[in-house]
């Protein structure tokens, strides 16, 4: 029998605005990474929505969720650009992680689009655990706002980086 190992494929991106990362993302980073040889984390510099953390900081506290996750062969690196260029030039697929339909429906018309542009980088959709199936960056921060618990959301990191920026008054 093979060895897991002897079914990975070359490098993976997986890429978003991790603003901030949670358990979901580094859900799908885990289950990526067991695909490829390596996974890159690919956080994107200038979505058109409004972030709460800079870039270096969201590529540091996805690092420390990875680190108290194990991950090995993951590495996270910034860009900007289209996610599609990025990854022609580092990785044979871009992976994205699935919640609900709505996910879907919006996922298969960038990979459309992304195969328009790139035909040769493929898209792997994953599907989310269920557990965290209701997360998102956005309900995250408006639950840090609200005070709420954040254990179970993110990592021990992320909620002290979300308490300490919304402390500072940031929105």
């Amino acid at each position: 029998m093979d060895s897991p190992s002897a079914h990975r494929i070359g490098v993976g991106v997986y890429a978003g605005s991790f603003d901030p990362v949670h358990n979901g993302h580094l859900d799908i980073a885990r289950r990526a990474a067991r695909l490829f040889d390596r996974l890159i984390v690919a956080v994107y510099d200038r979505p058109s929505k409004s972030l709460l953390f800079s870039p270096e900081q969201r590529i540091d506290l996805f690092r420390a969720g990875l680190h108290a996750a194990g991950a090995q062969n993951v590495v996270v690196d910034g860009y900007s650009g289209l996610t599609v260029t990025y990854a022609r030039d580092r990785a044979a697929c871009i992976v994205r992680g699935l919640r609900a339909v709505t996910d879907f429906d919006y996922e298969v018309q960038m990979a459309q689009m992304n195969r328009h542009l790139e035909a040769d980088v493929e898209t792997v959709f994953l599907q989310g655990a269920l557990e965290y199936a209701f997360l998102s960056s956005t309900l995250v921060k408006d639950v840090a706002r609200g005070g709420a618990r954040l254990e179970g959301l993110v990592p021990p990191a992320v909620a002290d980086a979300l308490r300490t920026r919304l402390q500072q008054g940031r929105p």
